[in-house]
């Protein structure tokens, strides 16, 4: 595999946070140390504990975690003796804070996650990180969402903030692998920091596009057990990682054991296979939030209308979390639009 960067590639483990969606949030502490037992003892890079939510997101809102995210952050820097301990925090959700105490319990990264337009409100964030002495990356989520230039123009800002690497984050796995190659390419060539990838499997390319984010110079790449992760899951770990030796690629991690923690631990762990199906295959082929698809299932049946046209709709007017409101709305509109025509 032939790659633009020498850099040695990172890969982050996300079952623990993004996988948190799909459990409800209820990982209780054991389940927690021993996930954090072998990918430890697998070799795995960094493993990302909180809140799917990111730090503070177990609220109403958000939903509850069974067991205080502090708590199981600290259980995992316990069960550590290689790998480190990361966490995400979206600012607006999770606080200074909230940092402060994962920092002093052993957390040693964080990814300060915002809207791929929202970079400004990260700074706070990413300069208290820095002075915690916390490894800091920007985190840019729904990239689809913006044309290459404007997600230069935040990455940008990020660096300036003092962020050490910046990822690139499908989160309504919406991307193509020639939309990956293009944003991946402009951020290498446009800073002098790291640049990552973070993917989601809703039109079955987290793979693949975490491969060619790789080739085009991407060095902090994700991963997720049995693919567990918001709507159908992340690139697969396991996979990811047998793909990337037998293209000459080593991480250094045990694929045996990987293999073995998906199959015995996290497997029976899943409350529900995590496969493609066709809320997940929409969300990525509409590219919204995985959390529109619950209301907009409710609102097409309260208005007679196939959920997926409204998300499609959604998705045409790049609406973003927080604006949930404006699932009725389309509903309402659409519905409108469909007697006219009859």
């Amino acid at each position: 595999m032939k790659r633009k960067s020498e850099k040695p590639i990172k890969i982050t483990e996300v079952c623990l946070r993004d996988g948190s969606h799909v459990m409800q949030h209820q990982y209780t502490e054991e389940q927690v140390r021993r996930v954090v037992r072998e990918l430890d003892d697998a070799g795995m890079h960094y493993i990302e504990v909180s809140h799917g939510d990111g730090l503070g997101g177990s609220t109403l809102q958000y939903g509850k975690s069974l067991v205080d995210e502090m708590k199981l952050i600290e259980a995992a820097v316990d069960e550590c003796k290689n790998s480190k301990v990361a966490v995400l925090l979206i600012p607006g959700i999770g606080t200074v804070h909230e940092l402060k105490q994962a920092g002093q319990l052993g957390a040693n990264l964080v990814r300060v996650a915002t809207h791929v337009t929202e970079a400004d409100v990260s700074a706070q964030h990413i300069s208290m990180a820095r002075e915690l002495g916390m490894e800091t990356l920007g985190f840019l989520m729904m990239a689809h969402m913006a044309p290459t230039e404007k997600l230069v123009e935040q990455a940008k800002l990020m660096e300036s903030y003092g962020a050490q690497a910046v990822y690139v984050t499908d989160s309504a796995g919406a991307l193509l692998p020639h939309e990956v190659k293009d944003k991946i390419a402009a951020l290498r060539d446009s800073l002098s920091i790291e640049v990552g990838f973070h993917a989601h499997n809703n039109l079955s390319l987290a793979v693949a596009n975490t491969l060619t984010a790789i080739e085009e110079g991407a060095t902090r790449i994700d991963g997720s057990i049995r693919c567990l992760g918001a709507g159908a899951g992340n690139a697969q770990t396991e996979v990811l990682l047998s793909v990337l030796d037998r293209m000459g690629v080593n991480l250094g991690i045990d694929i045996y054991k990987m293999m073995d923690l998906a199959e015995n631990t996290v497997g029976p762990m899943i409350p529900r296979p995590q496969e493609i199906n066709r809320g997940s295959l929409v969300l990525g082929y509409a590219g919204v939030y995985s959390s529109f698809l619950l209301h907009a299932e409710r609102a097409g049946q309260r208005f007679g209308i196939d959920s997926r046209d409204i998300l499609i709709e959604l998705g045409k007017r790049k609406v973003v979390g927080g604006q949930e409101d404006m699932i009725l709305d389309v509903a309402a509109e659409l519905a409108k639009a469909r007697k006219l025509e009859v």
